[in-house]
């Protein structure tokens, strides 16, 4: 079956590249990988065109499938791609917490030029890619690895892998509020709850929220409280899951410990 005899039977969400593709709702979600030529390359089986001659030539398998389309797109670090029916090595692994300074974006690739989160971390042959996203002017732990099915399951809600936030908001919120910030707020998009929120300290013109919540659509935070009044001034994401910024500098990295990637993937174990 061609890629476009595929994508008419599964339906229209089919068009994503990369992993296999299921319908909203019921699995995890895509990630885009890279040209599978350009995979066997870096993994030196040899030039770029070499690469595309052993797809054409159906000497190249994806999942114990024969694949000879130059557009397919593969994730190496969670299928298995096979030449000549020998397994082609897997990339290592990667984990790395960083902080996120204000000014920095979460997004592969920017048009504008400004600087991105990946540019923090070392680079190599790994595809890395951060793990969800924090808005330009918001600031924190941000997870950045080249394991996509971890990735999925760290940003689909259906795992509830809480995000811990440090939330400075102009006035002094209400019982009725906390209370409606949990109840769940109606946005565009859907209702956006939080799954626990506490007062940290109380000033007179401000307050220190902490905010837990398993899901992550564009400026969430931000537009929730603003629809209850409350003005964000300053976000910060201190933890994900069981992983913790920490005192970790702005603009600073670290690599995962076992310990920690182990959590991490315990934690990201789907719920009954």
């Amino acid at each position: 079956m061609s890629a476009r005899q595929r994508r008419r039977k599964e339906g229209p969400w089919a068009k994503s590249r990369g992993r296999e593709v299921v319908a909203p709702g019921q699995g995890e979600l895509v990630v885009r990988g890279d040209r599978l030529q350009k995979v066997l390359a870096a993994a030196g089986m040899g030039s770029r065109r070499q690469c595309e001659e052993l797809i054409r030539a159906g000497r190249v398998e994806v999942d114990r499938v024969v694949v000879s389309e130059l557009g397919t797109r593969v994730d190496p670090t969670c299928q298995e791609i096979r030449v000549d029916g020998m397994p082609l090595p897997r990339a290592e692994r990667v984990y790395y917490a960083v902080h996120k300074p204000p000014g920095v974006v979460t997004t592969h690739r920017d048009p504008s030029g400004r600087p991105r989160v990946i540019d923090l971390v070392p680079s190599g042959r790994e595809r890395l890619f951060p793990v969800g996203r924090l808005d330009l002017h918001s600031e924190g732990l941000i997870l950045v690895t080249n394991d996509g099915e971890l990735a999925n399951r760290l940003t689909h809600p259906r795992y509830e892998v809480g995000k811990t936030y440090r939330v400075l908001v102009a006035g002094r919120p209400t019982r009725e509020v906390l209370e409606k910030l949990v109840q769940g707020v109606h946005l565009a998009e859907g209702v956006a709850r939080a799954q626990r929120v506490k007062i940290k300290t109380q000033h007179s013109k401000s307050t220190l929220l902490e905010m837990i919540l398993d899901e992550g659509r564009n400026r969430e935070i931000r537009r929730v409280l603003a629809r209850l009044g409350h003005k964000v001034l300053r976000l910060t994401r201190i933890a994900v899951g069981p992983i913790r910024l920490g005192r970790l500098s702005p603009g600073a990295y670290r690599r995962l410990s076992r310990q920690e990637i182990e959590a991490i993937r315990r934690a990201a174990t789907r719920k009954p």
